[in-house]
């Protein structure tokens, strides 16, 4: 690949994209970017570290979030293109490579989605039972989760259809969201002590870490599984006004936010909820109502920042969705996929019928994760195979500084290399480990199957659905 073959592509590309609505600005990317990357679990997970959180999340900001930032900004400069990660892994590593990093990021966009489901139904339990005690029980209704998380996709296909014009309301409203209940999360041990509680709050306790496999499964969880999304806005590239600046900048100014919002976080967190019984799905929902539990005419402001959890996880399934509707059109550009992929609504511009394919399967991966397991093993199932192809493609994100300087037509600066070595070898470990589960599970082994399964099938499939649209390819 040269430079004159990259910018051949670049403007087929751009071309391409053309009759896109421009809806994304500078404001509403930084606030994707909060909403995106901050997930409400992962200080929970963190917290299962102890006092010793502090140390990781320092090394996971060092050795990968860092490195994941500067490796985004560099190549969305050189393509800001629909597709992103798709097309930064073609040009860099070739079609095969470019295919099976899209095909990793779609089936972990559609598991993953289904975890949100199940997370946004938790939430909303925990919303009811904060506002109306007598509703705690409604999780425990054997049919409750699965209708509220089907109900989510379907809406989220429907919202899918209409647009960024109607997702970046929701992407917006979500980032405020998050940053709004982030900023209750870190506050609530403070009205806990000024209640005279018996609160162990010591935010900047260091305590040096034990080195085991659980630490370092829950180190790469903190590193790649919290600290990772930059490249996933990039997909809606052609859909952003001025992508190849306002992406960067919004990098720029989200990752300072991000890292302080989870640090402190994790602190409330440790400081309100007794280690053996933080809840890996909604750890957030879990300490605010332990933070006002009994507090009288405030007890409004629980369930008020739960709702604004409920409208970040809204809001990141929109995102997630519309971007897992564009992998397929994009590499129907590139016929590795049917032209049926790349059909556009007639009057919302927007992929339709990738839209309706996505929405049928993710609904199917939504109720068939939460069959024969309780939740939180379900959830602990779709997280880690989701995540592990999702590491997948950081792999692939940071071979391509490495590896692809002579397809690029330019090499990376040494010190983006060294970034991208250190962010390769995170994600190769979080890769390795997270075939393992962290919360109790009746065999850690059938746990372990299960995860080498799906990553086994899903990626059996991704070849064969590449070796077809090579064919297609040659006979058209």
């Amino acid at each position: 690949m040269t430079p004159d073959l990259i910018s051949s592509r670049v403007g087929d590309v751009e071309a391409k994209s053309a009759g896109f609505r421009k809806e994304l600005g500078l404001a509403t990317l930084v606030l994707t970017q909060i909403m995106y990357v901050v997930g409400s679990g992962w200080v929970g997970t963190a917290a299962k570290l102890g006092p010793s959180h502090l140390v990781f999340w320092c090394l996971a900001i060092l050795l990968f979030y860092l490195p994941q930032a500067a490796v985004v900004i560099y190549l969305n400069r050189l393509m800001p293109l629909e597709g992103g990660l798709y097309q930064w892994a073609t040009v860099g590593l070739g079609e095969f490579w470019g295919f099976l990093t899209a095909w990793n990021l779609w089936t972990y966009a559609v598991l993953i989605m289904a975890t949100f489901g199940v997370m946004i139904a938790t939430n909303i339990s925990y919303f009811v039972a904060a506002a109306w005690p007598a509703g705690a029980a409604l999780s425990s209704i054997w049919w409750y989760t699965p209708v509220v998380s089907a109900t989510v996709v379907v809406a989220m296909a429907v919202v899918a259809i209409l647009g960024l014009r109607i997702g970046k309301w929701l992407q917006g409203i979500g980032g405020a969201a998050q940053i709004l209940t982030y900023v209750g999360l870190i506050a609530v041990p403070f009205i806990a002590l000024s209640r005279g509680g018996n609160v162990a709050y010591h935010p900047l306790t260091v305590a040096m870490p034990t080195i085991s496999l659980l630490s370092l499964n829950i180190f790469g969880k903190m590193a790649l599984g919290a600290l990772s999304g930059f490249e996933y806005v990039a997909i809606l590239a052609g859909e952003c006004r001025n992508p190849a600046r306002s992406i960067g900048r919004a990098v720029l100014i989200a990752a300072p936010v991000i890292a302080f919002m989870f640090i402190l976080g994790t602190n409330s967190v440790l400081a309100l909820v007794p280690h053996d019984q933080i809840d890996l799905v909604s750890p957030i929902p879990q300490t605010l109502n332990a933070g006002f539990q009994g507090l009288g005419a405030v007890r409004f402001i629980a369930p008020a920042l739960i709702l604004l959890l409920v409208l970040r996880q809204i809001g990141n399934v929109s995102l997630i969705f519309a971007g897992n509707t564009r992998l397929p059109m994009v590499t129907g550009w590139d016929g590795l996929l049917p032209a049926w992929f790349t059909r556009l609504h007639a009057t919302y511009r927007t992929p339709r019928n990738s839209i309706f394919f996505v929405g049928a399967l993710t609904l199917a991966f939504t109720i068939a994760g939460q069959i024969g397991v309780g939740v939180q093993e379900a959830f602990q199932v779709l997280e880690n195979a989701g995540g592990i192809l999702y590491a997948f493609t950081y792999l692939a994100l940071f071979a391509v500084p490495l590896f692809g300087a002579k397809r690029l037509g330019q090499r990376p600066p040494l010190w983006l290399r060294l970034a991208s070595v250190s962010g390769f070898a995170v994600s190769l470990l979080y890769s390795v480990l997270s075939i393992f589960p962290i919360i109790d599970v009746a065999s850690w082994m059938t746990f372990a199957v299960k995860i080498v399964s799906v990553l086994a099938l899903t990626t059996f499939l991704g070849i064969m659905i590449f070796v077809l649209g090579r064919r297609r390819q040659r006979v058209s």
